[in-house]
């Protein structure tokens, strides 16, 4: 008799024992890759301690009395006018070259760089040579520089404001009323914020490369709160804003640090003629 049975063949339904192994193959697999992220974690966190440690190491040991200082000259509660400028950037609203938070970012990294390839051959060397000889001459040079009418009142108007209060906040430094007596009795009114901040940082102490970024810090600053003022940007955006920018503050600085005054340029030239037209707005908040 002929046999016509068909030949075994396998179940497309998985066996119950099987399929719970593959469960539990799928979970240990899941906590191996939970245990391998927390590691990764670890491993990162670790290593931004390393770096940390390393950078602290690297650290120049200063006068801890100076640090107190050089923090306040930065500290936005001291009185030095910068809160009364928006650096051009009123008049590049109405004028709608910025309109929104994109614009924004972009008005600010070219005015960083504007006043890194402008700004930083003076704050650098008066850091470096830090006398009232040496600003008078960065000064005269400075205000032959500045090509529109209204940054050059505002860099005067920062620059006396700076003066005054240095003068009177900094006592342990006489030199400090000393030339802005010299300043204001001999009648010029020319003399220009980059020097003297540049004068102020190398008094207390403070290495050029920390002077240089320091004034890129406040001009950052100073631009993204008047932005906040103007409704470009909320608290909190502003706050996003300069921490995403500070890295290309850091390349700006270290492009234009350490240069001569001969080497003084502007680099964004638009942005210098809207703030030359600032003056001509019908309603203004800012000063420049």
């Amino acid at each position: 008799m002929t046999c016509h049975c068909q030949p075994h063949q396998s179940s497309p339904y998985m066996p119950i024992s099987q399929k719970k192994k593959k469960e539990k193959r799928k979970k240990i697999s899941q906590k191996i890759d939970s245990l391998e992220g927390g590691l990764l974690v670890c491993f990162v966190m670790d290593q931004d301690l390393v770096e940390t440690e390393k950078r602290r190491k690297r650290e120049i040991n200063i006068d801890p009395g100076l640090q107190w200082s050089q923090w306040q000259l930065l500290d936005s509660i001291l009185p030095t006018g910068g809160f009364a400028h928006s650096f051009g950037l009123e008049a590049a609203i109405q004028a709608r070259l910025v309109s929104g938070p994109d614009d924004l970012q972009n008005f600010v990294i070219h005015l960083l760089e504007n006043t890194g390839s402008l700004l930083l051959p003076f704050v650098y060397s008066a850091t470096m040579n830090p006398t009232l000889d040496n600003c008078q001459k960065l000064d005269r040079i400075l205000d032959a520089t500045l090509s529109n009418e209204v940054g050059r009142k505002a860099s005067v108007s920062q620059r006396s404001s700076l003066m005054r209060v240095a003068a009177s906040v900094f006592t342990e430094l006489p030199s400090l009323k000393s030339m802005r007596d010299v300043c204001i009795g001999s009648g010029v009114v020319s003399f220009h914020h980059a020097p003297v901040f540049g004068i102020i940082c190398g008094l207390l102490g403070m290495d050029s490369g920390t002077s240089q970024r320091a004034y890129i810090f406040m001009t950052m600053r100073d631009v993204i709160s008047a932005a906040t003022r103007l409704n470009l940007v909320g608290p909190l955006g502003a706050a996003v804003l300069q921490h995403r920018v500070a890295s290309v503050a850091e390349s700006m600085v270290k492009k234009w640090m350490d240069r001569s005054v001969e080497d003084a340029c502007q680099t964004a030239p638009l942005l210098d003629t809207i703030q030359g037209c600032h003056t001509y707005l019908f309603s203004r908040l800012f000063c420049s």
